[in-house]
């Protein structure tokens, strides 16, 4: 097995390991990103809801079981960006009463072990790296901040009417913080209908590739290999530190070494490395002496939701502009929180029967592409609360097996049941919901929690193995709880959080409780 030899190794290049890419590639040190997928190739096919939706063209083609044993298709994607390429670049803060304890209807939401203010100098970092947009002021659950560091994305005329009516029912509508690249300009991004699950075929969304891991590449001492599947990490033979990662790339099989290893994965294929690493010291997982590896996972309870009505022709292109937050951290007949509504990208006849085919057969596409015509699209999202028996593990043959039930049921209910409310004042003749369920792998976060006590957390505040001092982990695995919003910023910020922890404590060196080597010039890449 060949052997190379880096400062730091990165695996994934999505949120979390991409800005972190970004945010070290300054310090010198030499730096190796693994990624499993290949570049996303700017095609035709970027913006074909057939190719995208019906034909699964950039879908990972991964095989994962339930918890009954049966095989589904997790949402999810593999690539430089990871599923930033494919996200709808919403950029929430989380609310300041997110990071402590919060009672729900169905349980408690638990506490942070870092607060609103410890995060709040990262997110303006983050905002400015990703060119959020948004406004301040119209938002009731925002706590006091600074400007956006672009203006909000303009309503079309059709939203426009809909945030109007809404604001005579006494809601106060507030633009979604979006992440996009010159948007209406010459050269930017074109405010399309094809954002949302599409990779952008100009480049004009932002997403992790394009913000953080083409300008880390620049860098001279930064190297991708793309191609490339970490197996496992193997330890010192004390089991005190991690040695190096196990990668296979164009069919062999490569040893890689390095002082400091980050694994960001995402949630679910995070905590399976660290249970594929499995050794005599750490038998149930590298790093689970807290049993908690895997356990925890959380994913937000989503319904897509479409107000129709048969006389109304949807005039609008790019209608993802505008957020319903009234019901965040309280309902309207209810001292708990349900939830947050929010438009959505333009569903199109495909996608509309792609999800009908599993209800009524047989509907021709000319009829969805007519329903859909006439339709506004929202996503009713509700916060998933924790619990241990939600888990990700490793089955004998090495597939991953995800064992979820969503939680906190009956506040998404109430929360549908007021979107539902809502559409039909403002005069929509029919409302359409779908959700996923306990097939959700959209939002994925909390199989590797941090926290102070090694008891009853997997990482530290810095996202830093209790059991292995050379590891980190900076994806969503690290969230105690899930919140209500999009949790993409929080990934970004909590990775720019890591890079000036770890820079402060000397990147690859002793400071940093690793010892640097040496990388021989002539690298793979």
């Amino acid at each position: 097995m060949r052997t190379y030899q880096f400062d730091v190794v990165i695996i994934g290049s999505g949120a979390g390991g991409g800005t972190l890419a970004y945010a070290l590639a300054p310090t010198g040190r030499r730096l190796l990103v693994i990624e499993r997928g290949q570049a996303v190739p700017s095609e035709p096919e970027n913006w074909s809801p057939e190719a995208v939706w019906r034909d699964l063209r950039y879908r990972a083609t991964d095989r994962w079981r339930d918890d009954r044993g049966d095989e589904f298709v997790p949402y999810t994607h593999y690539g430089i960006g990871g599923n930033t390429r494919y996200w709808g670049s919403v950029l929430y803060r989380l609310r300041r009463e997110d990071f402590g304890t919060l009672a729900h209807v169905d349980g408690v939401s638990p506490a942070w072990p870092i607060g609103y203010d410890d995060l709040a100098p990262y997110y303006e970092r983050a905002e400015r790296l990703y060119q959020v947009h948004g406004a301040v002021g119209d938002d009731p659950t925002e706590p006091p901040r600074e400007a956006y560091p672009h203006p909000p994305i303009p309503h079309t005329t059709d939203m426009t009417r809909i945030i109007d009516e809404l604001r005579r029912l006494g809601l106060h509508p507030s633009p979604l913080p979006l992440g996009l690249i010159d948007p209406g300009t010459p050269g930017g991004c074109q405010l399309c209908n094809t954002c949302n699950s599409f990779p952008c075929r100009i480049d004009r969304k932002s997403d992790a590739d394009v913000c953080c891991v083409r300008p880390a590449l620049q860098h001279e001492t930064v190297t991708l290999w793309t191609g490339a599947l970490a197996h496992r990490l193997h330890t010192s033979p004390d089991g005190t530190r991690v040695e190096a990662v196990e990668v296979e790339r164009a069919g062999e099989r490569l040893r890689i070494e390095a002082p400091l290893i980050v694994v960001a994965c995402g949630a679910v294929n995070s905590a399976a490395l660290l249970l594929r690493s499995a050794s005599p010291h750490h038998r149930h997982g590298l790093g689970n002496s807290s049993g908690l590896v895997g356990r925890r996972y959380m994913a937000h309870l989503a319904t897509m939701m479409q107000g129709f009505h048969p006389l109304r022709k949807n005039s609008s292109v790019f209608q993802k502009t505008v957020a319903i937050n009234d019901y965040y951290l309280r309902g309207p007949h209810s001292p708990f929180p349900l939830g947050q509504i929010q438009a959505q990208g333009r569903t199109h006849g495909v996608m509309a029967q792609v999800v009908g085919q599993t209800m009524v057969p047989g509907i021709p596409r000319w009829a969805y592409e007519a329903w859909v015509a006439r339709g506004v699209d929202w996503l009713a999202m509700s916060e998933d609360l924790p619990h241990v028996d939600n888990r990700v593990t490793i089955d004998d043959d090495g597939r991953i097996r995800l064992s979820y039930r969503p939680n906190n049921v009956a506040a998404h209910d109430r929360l549908v049941g007021e979107a539902r409310r809502l559409l039909r004042r403002l005069g929509f003749w029919v409302v359409v919901a779908h959700s996923h369920r306990n097939k959700n792998t959209t939002h994925q976060c909390g199989t590797l929690v941090f926290g102070h006590d090694p008891a009853t957390s997997v990482l530290d505040p810095f996202c830093r193995s209790h059991d292995v001092p050379n590891l980190f982990v900076v994806d969503a695995s690290f969230f105690p709880s899930s919140a209500a919003v999009n949790p993409g910023l929080t990934i970004i910020a909590q990775a720019l959080r890591v890079a000036d922890h770890l820079t402060s404590a000397g990147v690859g060196t002793a400071a940093a409780g690793v010892t640097a080597t040496t990388v021989p010039q002539g690298t793979l890449r």
